[in-house]
């Protein structure tokens, strides 16, 4: 396999809270009381912040609360000096707080105190603390007013399992209809000559309208190369004019020089594009700062596809603050129908009336782009473990999965086919929304013909198994790379090939390709950029088509063939993977990864190794951090 612009790379420097915590020796006393109360916003506040933590793009420990929790809160007793705290006192001090913030909550003092908590931390540089503070205090002190922890649950994630039980998301179904399950019925294979659909995938452009060549790609920032970024060390080289491999997002340049040179991969019969428009600059976006992304955005892409239909889904930086999408039920100024509206007034010329409506109450929506075939545009907000408006209640926000399920009966009674796109994977999901999900695809198997999303940024894909064996193969889940760098990978986009149009298809994806842009070679002097053809995923990994049972085949192959899983690596960078080697534990939970479209269920990797055990899985749960 060629190697596409390759290079060593410079360590990232990292602002994850874990570590941060762990580097604390020490700190001032502050009041009982508001040490409680900020620490606990902060607990809330955190998950955010990881978001923009540099992590590396290869698989992570686990992000799941409890264990996360279990490590790190003894390391907080010792360091603020609580450990005599006892349950009761514990209990009666959440009592207070919650009584004290429901009469008269306290924003500024809060937010004060939360300030001063992740300066002393060292969680991020202090002129971020205080910008992402002021940005998510509001929100978090109106969820919190909303009773989202109780006292015993607040002590139960203290000072453990015997003061209280910390289960805020707790476990829920949706309804199936009583209709039987059709017996199950692979895709024939179009006939020889039939019409093949070519459909554009676009996910996290990312663009940085503060983007400044020249400047340092390794700053204390968060995200970097772009205006007070400040300029590199006089031994290392500033940021790329096209981008950079490093934590950075992309110029606008960059974006257009995609959607410019698009030619040799279509033409394009449409196109899904599923979110993730603005940076990652998440301390300090306005609502304003959001709307300009997205119009801009919306305007790039008309602009260069012209007549070419598209359909888009709402991604998880959208909003600001990040991550946060209220439920429906949330009205006034917390709501996100500012976002919605402007979403449907941007995206009116591609969507129809029906579409649009459910759009405005809760970011997605279904529509029919050709005969025979049926698109949902799910918001994968309301499963994602960071959005904290789900503290108040995750069973089913917006009651989105129990439509999808009529949607998808009511596909099923008209003999159609449904492709999903959304921006968070199912397997990234909070585990009831996931279970919930897999076993709708379970049901609808013979209707369901694809799945599309991106928000990892690397470039793989989920298997779904039939929930009585876990073995049989019956959907996959695709999720493709970013256009953004962000973390140190090229910008590229996807091509699928998809059955077409004509009566009887099956609308199932038949090839898909990968288009990259080699930051090396774009960024030398004298140099234009040129896309060019990564790979076909057909022709590169054998496979006989493009159906569950061939991915489900590749991962075992991958398993037993190190080189076979080397060129899978390379690709799941986009042509630009770390320099550190992919080990056994590496190697193991990567694998496992694209088995896993149900959150939290190491089950589905059992057969990944000869005994069935499965050391280590469990710690290297791969969910990246910086989407």
């Amino acid at each position: 396999m060629p190697r596409h612009g390759v290079s060593t790379r410079r360590g990232h420097p990292r602002f994850c809270w874990e570590q941060a915590l762990e580097r604390t020796s020490g700190a001032p006393s502050l009041r009982l009381p508001w040490m409680v109360l900020s620490l606990a916003l902060m607990l809330v506040l955190l998950d955010p912040m990881v978001l923009w933590a540099p992590a590396r793009a290869h698989p992570l420990p686990a992000q799941d609360h409890p264990a996360r929790f279990d490590g790190i809160v003894p390391q907080l007793r010792d360091t603020f000096g609580w450990r005599n705290l006892t349950c009761p006192v514990c209990k009666g001090l959440f009592t207070a707080i919650n009584f004290g913030l429901k009469k008269e909550p306290n924003v500024a003092r809060v937010g004060s105190v939360a300030i001063k908590l992740c300066k002393m931390l060292n969680i991020a540089p202090p002129a971020v603390c205080q910008s992402a503070v002021q940005l998510f205090e509001d929100d978090m002190v109106e969820v919190w007013t909303r009773s989202v922890l109780s006292p015993s649950e607040a002590c139960g994630l203290l000072l453990g399992s015997t003061c209280g039980h910390w289960d805020i998301f707790s476990s829920w179904n949706i309804s199936l209809p009583a209709v039987p399950k059709p017996p199950p019925k692979p895709p024939s294979p179009p006939a020889p000559g039939a019409p093949v659909s070519r459909v554009l995938f676009l996910t996290d452009l990312h663009w940085d309208h503060d983007y400044l060549e020249g400047t340092d790609p390794n700053c204390a920032d968060p995200l970097c190369c772009r205006r007070g970024s400040g300029l590199p060390p006089t031994s290392q080289p500033g940021a790329g004019y096209w981008g950079e491999y490093s934590k950075c997002d992309l110029p606008l340049r960059t974006l257009e020089s995609l959607l410019s040179g698009l030619g040799p991969a279509g033409p394009f019969d449409m196109v899904y594009w599923t979110g993730d428009i603005p940076a990652h600059d998440v301390w300090q976006q306005s609502r304003q700062d959001q709307l300009r992304a997205l119009t801009t955005i919306t305007d790039l892409v008309r602009k260069f596809l012209g007549p070419v239909p598209v359909y888009p889904a709402v991604g998880n930086h959208e909003s600001t603050p990040v991550n946060g999408f209220p439920p429906p039920f949330i009205e006034g100024n917390h709501s996100s129908r500012w976002l919605y509206e402007a979403m449907a007034k941007a995206w009116e010329p591609w969507l129809p009336a029906e579409a649009l409506h459910t759009l405005r109450i809760g970011g997605f929506y279904a529509l029919s782009p050709r005969p025979g075939l049926r698109l949902i545009s799910l918001n994968m907000n309301f499963c994602s473990r960071e959005n904290f408006w789900l503290l108040i209640n995750s069973t089913d926000p917006a009651g989105q999965l129990q439509w999808l399920v009529g949607e998808l009966q009511a596909a099923e009674d008209r003999g159609e086919k449904v492709h999903i796109i959304g921006h968070i994977p199912p397997g990234h999901c909070l585990k009831s929304w996931s279970w919930n999900y897999y076993r709708i695809v379970a049901r609808y198997e013979n209707t369901l013909a694809g799945q599309f999303f991106g928000h990892t940024h690397v470039d793989e894909f989920e298997v779904f198994y039939d929930e009585e064996t876990l073995s049989r193969p019956l959907a996959i889940a695709f999720l493709a790379p970013s256009a953004t760098t962000y973390i140190s990978l090229n910008p590229g986009y996807r091509v699928y090939q998809i059955d077409g149009n004509y009566t009887g298809s099956s609308h199932v994806v038949l090839d898909h390709e990968t288009y990259i842009l080699n930051l090396t070679q774009a960024n030398a002097p004298g140099a234009t950029p040129h896309w060019q053809l990564l790979y076909r995923a057909r022709e590169t990994y054998g496979l006989p088509n493009a159906l569950p049972a061939a991915w489900h085949d590749l991962v075992y192959r991958m398993r037993d063939d190190m080189r076979l899983f080397q060129t899978f690596w390379f690709l799941y960078h986009k042509g630009h993977p770390p320099s550190e080697p992919c080990g056994a534990p590496c190697r193991l939970a990567t694998l496992c990864a694209q088995l896993s479209a149900r959150a939290d269920s190491p089950a589905l990797c059992r057969h990944l190794v000869p005994n069935g055990s499965l050391p280590g899985v469990q710690t290297l749960w791969p969910r990246p951090l910086f989407c």
